[in-house]
């Protein structure tokens, strides 16, 4: 860590970039997982997003919460990467992460899984920044740039659409 002092403030504690990645990158990497969909595609987004934060990072480090502003870095570059595609996201078959809370099935995870898989990207971005990442919708509107509005209506419809397949998937 650095110490930096600005006009007018004292002296802040500044992260060194290093330290605050190997800190930070295992929960981005997580979070780009699951946007994603797989692996390969998280390690790009990840690495885009860092990459554009570090010879930002003297001005980033600065901001209140640097964690929020490389995360919101993250789900751009996840928007731009799709949005430059303009293709569906296809599902894996095995999701490696951090271990489940006990209770859940093995069965019930891979379909609800599939079901967050299926939704389109606006709407599983804002399923899972929600959900997943535990963000109140004025945090998830503030990463995703639109408004808070249109982030209620994106979780409300993509829950809706994956109870409706998790539904579909218990009468077979």
């Amino acid at each position: 860590m650095t110490t930096m002092a600005q006009a007018g403030r004292t002296s802040v504690e500044v992260p060194d970039f290093d330290s605050w990645v190997a800190a930070r990158g295992p929960a981005l990497l997580r979070l780009a997982y699951v946007l994603t969909g797989n692996g390969a595609d998280a390690e790009d987004v990840v690495q885009d997003a860092l990459s554009r934060a570090l010879p930002r990072w003297s001005r980033i480090s600065t901001v209140d919460d640097p964690d929020a502003y490389v995360r919101r870095m993250v789900v751009n570059a996840h928007v731009s990467r799709w949005r430059k595609l303009r293709r569906r996201e296809v599902p894996v078959e095995v999701v490696h992460d951090r271990p489940v809370p006990t209770g859940v099935g093995a069965e019930d995870r891979d379909r609800l899984w599939r079901a967050c898989q299926a939704l389109p990207p606006d709407q599983r971005t804002a399923v899972v920044l929600r959900f997943y990442e535990d963000l109140d919708y004025a945090e998830i509107a503030a990463l995703t740039g639109v408004r808070e509005g249109s982030v209620r209506s994106r979780v409300s419809r993509g829950i809706a659409a994956m109870r409706h397949d998790l539904g579909e998937e218990d009468d077979e």
